[in-house]
């Protein structure tokens, strides 16, 4: 089962969006490049609103036979653990296997002292091409790299053979992801752990590494651009160099995490990907939801009194609401517009205070990403916001088509 060069996850929270998704997909087909289209869903996000898994399989299965859609497509375990895995199983054929919360656990010393002699060859000067200077290994630092990292490499093992044990060798894409962490991986960090993937014995096509500066939810790239480009262009090269000397899958590619919406690092990611000639996957999700509120608030009357109904809720209910994506969010309150303000508010002004133009002079990332994470306020509406949704879908598919492909799709894979 093979995910392609580029893949990018299309989350859809309220499972109504997957046909306007697809139609953004056909025009980057239509300009030369193929996309992999990734539903993917958490099982945070599932718990909120009150789905399955298996709705996200419908979902897509549904969106890919109204749209004739004759090329692969998956339905992604979004960061999912041990503990959880048998929930996704049968629905979904990419996993996400999140260990982040594994690094730095002591791994068994003998794991460690066996690890660093089967890999003492990484000791020295290593030169590795699209890197200019040598990457330098000690014999300490490979030891404590391991230290700091096998045991989440190890646990990523135990999921993935739980899932191999139900669906098979072959039959699913397995990402490991190590961002939800505080500190970015070096380069040789990076190596090391590829290398104990390679050991693990687990054929990872895709790994999610933590990069400098903050991803944060639905807005753009916080952090100095020429250290993110050195980073991705390093991790690039690694990966290459790892593929060649572990056998890893020829086909094994860097994944972003919160990359949905971080605009300025887009053209150094596609000028990277074009020099390395190298693939990627895009892990996205909430901003369709966004979408979705735009195209409410642009349709007037009660999509408007909705989209204004779910700022005023989340407003008063933000702590609650922040909490669980306290890391990968920054909001200033006192840059929320007040309620009776956007009481006035008509559907454009709604809208171009949510929608991320930077150079739109109403555009609010603190409001925006109040709402990214207010989509719990619309799955209490129940079937009143989902009615609406099907009332005003025209209006919403433009959106979400245009927002995917315009701002997403296009700047990085194919202008």
């Amino acid at each position: 089962m093979m995910l392609g060069k580029y893949s990018f996850g299309i989350g859809d929270r309220f499972g109504h969006q997957g046909k306007a998704q697809l139609a953004a997909l056909t025009k980057a087909r239509q300009a030369g490049v193929d996309v992999t289209p990734v539903w993917n869903k958490s099982q945070r996000e599932h718990g909120i609103i009150g789905t399955e898994p298996g709705d996200v399989r419908r979902e897509a299965d549904a969106a890919v036979a109204a749209c004739n859609w004759e090329t692969p497509y998956f339905v992604d375990a979004d960061h999912i653990r041990l503990c959880n895995v048998e929930h996704f199983i049968e629905a979904c054929d990419f996993f996400t296997l999140d260990v982040a919360d594994f690094i730095g656990r002591q791994a068994d010393p003998a794991d460690v002292d066996a690890f660093v002699s089967r890999y003492a060859a990484l000791v020295g000067a290593l030169q590795i091409d699209g890197i200019a200077k040598k990457l330098h290994v000690t014999a300490d630092g490979l030891r404590a790299i391991a230290g700091k990292y096998l045991a989440a490499v190890r646990q990523a093992g135990r999921i993935y053979r739980c899932i191999e044990a139900r669906k098979g060798a072959g039959h699913f894409i397995t990402e490991v992801s190590m961002d939800e962490t505080n500190a970015p991986q070096t380069p040789v960090e990076l190596l090391v752990i590829l290398a104990a993937v390679a050991d693990e014995r687990i054929p990872a096509q895709t790994v999610a590494p933590k990069f400098s500066g903050r991803f944060n939810k639905g807005v753009d790239y916080v952090g100095d651009l020429d250290t993110f480009a050195t980073e991705f262009e390093q991790d690039l090269a690694v990966i290459a160099y790892a593929v060649r000397q572990f056998g890893l899958p020829e086909d094994l590619k860097l994944s972003i995490h919160s990359g949905s919406d971080k605009f300025s690092i887009y053209e150094p990611i596609q000028n990277a990907l074009k020099r390395f000639g190298a693939g990627l996957h895009v892990k996205t999700a909430g901003t369709t939801w966004l979408e979705e509120l735009i195209g409410l608030a642009l349709a007037g009357d009660d999509g408007l009194a909705i989209a204004k109904e779910v700022y005023n809720q989340a407003l008063a209910r933000m702590d609650e609401l922040c909490a669980p994506y306290a890391t990968v969010i920054e909001i200033d309150k006192s840059r929320l517009p007040d309620p009776r303000i956007v009481a006035n508010w008509d559907g454009s002004l709604f809208a171009q205070a949510l929608r991320h133009d930077p150079f739109c002079a109403y555009y609010n990332p603190h409001f925006r990403q109040l709402l990214h994470v207010g989509y719990k306020i619309a799955a209490e509406m129940g079937p009143r916001f989902l009615e609406a949704l099907e009332c005003h879908e025209e209006t919403i598919a433009e959106q979400v088509t245009t927002n995917l492909y315009d701002r997403h799709l296009r700047p990085l894979f194919v202008d």
